[in-house]
C-alpha cells in the first residue's frame, strides 16, 4: 500500500496554491478543505489544467 507521507513536506503548500491557481483559471470555485461537491467534469478539468501546466513550465526549461 502507497503511503501518503509527503517526502517534502513544506510541497504540500505549494502544490495546494498550485491547485487553487489552475481551479480560477479553468472557473471552478475550490475551497480549502473538501472539495466532495464537485462535479467530475470540475475535478477533471482543474487536474488537466495542473498537468497542462506543468507540460508547458517543463518545455520551457527544455528551451
Amino acid at each position: 500500500m502507497a503511503s501518503r507521507k509527503n517526502v517534502v513536506p513544506e510541497a504540500r503548500a505549494a502544490l495546494d496554491r498550485f491547485k487553487m491557481e489552475a481551479a480560477s483559471e479553468v472557473g471552478v470555485n475550490l475551497k480549502q478543505g473538501y472539495n466532495g461537491d464537485l462535479t467530475s467534469k470540475q475535478a477533471g478539468s482543474v487536474g488537466g489544467q495542473m498537468v497542462k501546466k506543468m507540460i508547458q513550465s517543463y518545455e520551457d526549461g527544455m528551451k
